[in-house]
């Protein structure tokens, strides 16, 4: 590792045995969950960010917009989000989860707050704040890299203002026809 930076050695080494202890903490924690992570985040966005087209939802989740819609299509034969036509342009989808799909959804995510409030009770305040804030960060730089633009030759979806209640890191968007520029500083999904 010549002439780079030690900072960025720990980094890299940490960020691998940090996806290491998520597959962990993933076999361990979630196998009674109903929903896998795929659909629970693609859940927990709608939820954040409310009803999404299936292009604003593959941006958002850094997806494809055929694997979006196949993961739509199976949540809804689930029963757990509703297709509705836009009233804004008919020949487009919006996704909006179903009473039963938001509760399926919160019931991952206290879960997963639970065993997250267990492996880290001793941590003080600070630190949980601290790491919450570091975590937040290293979404933003990924997503501000690999999930705001969308590919130039498909139809994109520009960022605006995140709506107020949006979860840190969502970013509503306005369809449109032509490549947009996405600033940096966007944000993107933070779970």
């Amino acid at each position: 590792m010549s002439g780079a930076d030690p900072a960025l050695d720990v980094i890299e080494r940490q960020t691998a045995v940090l996806m290491r202890n998520f597959e962990l903490l993933h076999r361990r924690t979630d196998v009674h969950d109903r929903l896998d992570r795929a659909q629970y985040l693609l859940l927990r966005t709608l939820s954040d960010g409310g009803p999404m087209t299936i292009t604003t939802l593959a941006c958002t989740l850094g997806l494809d917009p055929s694997t979006a819609g196949r993961q739509v299509a199976a949540l809804t034969a689930a029963g757990l989000v509703e297709r509705a036509a836009d009233p804004a342009d008919r020949r487009r989808w919006v996704i909006t989860p179903t009473a039963e799909g938001l509760r399926e959804m919160r019931v991952v995510r206290d879960r997963r707050t639970e065993s997250h409030a267990d492996l880290l009770g001793d941590w003080d305040p600070e630190d949980l704040r601290t790491l919450g804030t570091m975590l937040d960060r290293y979404n933003r730089a990924v997503a501000a890299r690999y999930l705001l633009t969308p590919p130039a030759e498909t139809p994109t979806e520009t960022p605006t203002e995140a709506p107020a209640g949006a979860p840190t890191g969502t970013a509503a968007r306005t369809e449109t026809t032509a490549p947009a520029e996405t600033p940096a500083t966007a944000a993107a999904p933070s779970r």
